[in-house]
């Protein structure tokens, strides 16, 4: 998919635009302890258009002297790897310095910017707006992100010089993902697989400017690695290199059928590594963790269960990912990764029988029913797979709007525990029985 990114100074309405536009359906954010989702991007679409669209709220350093260079690099990131901009300003405190130094960056770029003028609340407000015409980046679309007012105008505008995508292209090749934080083995793991320097290969994080992608033979099955190394070594870029790499994960992540979430063995699971796997998680795809530079661990005979025990004590609700073991130095158990991969995007695209579904689960889910809430017995009468690739479930029931949270996570430990979903992010609908749904 195509990316839109927002930029603009703090406090204009970024992210109050960034909810409206996606709808507010952030899976990627989630109260979940121990693991930190950021709300850097979402998914959404327009005018038949789907897109990546990227907030840059959030990064701007505390310190005063630090603003505008953090403006500056964000500002700079966005162009260089977006399909359009979305540039807000804000209505009620006309033109800053800020507004106008980000605005001589975009004109010096070739993307298309979308300029929108956030906090004109009704029509005698939208007179704030002429004043921007100076700014030189075309027309200015006032509007209310809060309230949504005249939102859909600029989005037109937005959406028009993106691609769409080809929905009849047909590529069952395996799509893998390589992903993670800078410096823990991406390329040297693309390079031992394919055989190939195929990336730049230092101890400097951001050496590998593009996602690269690889085509290699397994068995006589063609794979695709896309290696996700992007980290842009510039001037520019110094304090937001995260997000960044966000950018690029993210639309690496749209691609693949699975991901490989690279982790650095010697420093362990890190906050970033977290951020990632969420990332992962949230698309939907297939994954497998992979603990880089095994060769230089000391370990002895439990060393690996150590590093599984805790992965799981940081990351309980993913304790279905399988975990690999590995050194780009040394080769070993790296070709595991084709086989393991492949067995995950097995799994995803499966479709299980309604009938085996229904006689294996629905007799658990009898023997613990769902509580009782304010009188009423809840029951789950049947159960069916409604897509693949992700698998979805319907579980229809009395009243599902009652089932709790709690509840939803014991019946994916029950279905995991029932079927080989191993690696396999899922979802579940509850609905109402014999209501009719299109799905």
């Amino acid at each position: 998919m195509s990316i839109i990114a927002i930029v603009g100074r703090p406090n204009v309405g970024k992210s109050t635009l960034f909810n409206r536009i996606i709808g507010r359906k952030e899976a990627i954010v989630e109260n979940t302890p121990g693991v930190t989702r950021d709300r850097i991007y979402g998914e959404s679409d327009w005018n038949g258009k789907k897109f990546i669209l990227i907030d840059t709220g959030g990064f701007v350093p505390g310190s005063e002297n630090q603003i505008e260079k953090a403006i500056r690099e964000q500002a700079f990131i966005a162009i260089e790897d977006a399909d359009s901009i979305i540039f807000v300003c804000d209505g009620a405190e006309g033109i800053t310095p800020f507004d106008e130094d980000i605005a001589k960056i975009l004109r010096k770029s070739s993307k298309p910017v979308t300029l929108v003028i956030n906090k004109c609340d009704n029509a005698k407000s939208d007179a704030n707006s002429f004043e921007f015409h100076k700014l030189g980046l075309g027309d200015p679309f006032p509007i209310s992100a809060l309230s949504g007012r005249s939102t859909g105008d600029f989005l037109d505008n937005a959406v028009e010089s993106i691609q769409g995508i080809n929905e009849d292209e047909d590529d069952n090749r395996l799509k893998i993902a390589i992903v993670g934080r800078p410096n823990v083995g991406k390329s040297s793991i693309t390079n031992a697989l394919t055989g190939k320097d195929r990336s730049i290969v230092t101890n400097i994080p951001g050496t590998t400017r593009d996602a690269i992608d690889s085509t290699v033979k397994y068995y006589g099955e063609e794979i695709v690695l896309i290696d996700t190394a992007g980290l842009r070594r510039r001037s520019q870029i110094n304090e937001n290199i995260e997000f960044y790499s966000i950018m690029r994960t993210a639309r690496a992540i749209d691609r693949c059928d699975v991901a490989i979430v690279v982790i650095d063995a010697e420093r362990g699971l890190e906050d970033q590594d977290k951020k990632i796997i969420n990332q992962v998680d949230a698309a939907r795809k297939g994954m497998l963790i992979v603990y880089n530079k095994w060769d230089l661990i000391e370990k002895d005979e439990k060393t690996a269960d150590k590093f599984k025990k805790e992965f799981v004590e940081n990351m309980k609700m993913y304790d279905y990912i399988p975990l690999l073991f590995v050194s780009a130095v040394t080769k070993q158990r790296l070709l595991k990764i084709f086989d393991i991969c492949k067995d995950i995007q097995r799994r995803r695209s499966q479709r299980i029988p309604t009938s085996k579904l229904n006689d294996l689960i629905l007799p658990e889910l009898e023997k613990t029913p769902p509580p009782a809430v304010g009188g009423k017995d809840l029951r789950i009468n049947y159960i069916t797979q409604v897509s693949t690739e992700p698998p979805v479930f319907a579980f229809f029931c009395n009243f599902p709007e009652q089932i709790p949270d709690s509840y939803k996570r014991f019946t994916e430990r029950v279905l995991r525990r029932l079927f080989d979903l191993e690696g396999v992010p899922i979802s579940f609908i509850f609905r109402k029985k014999n209501k009719k749904d299109n799905y």
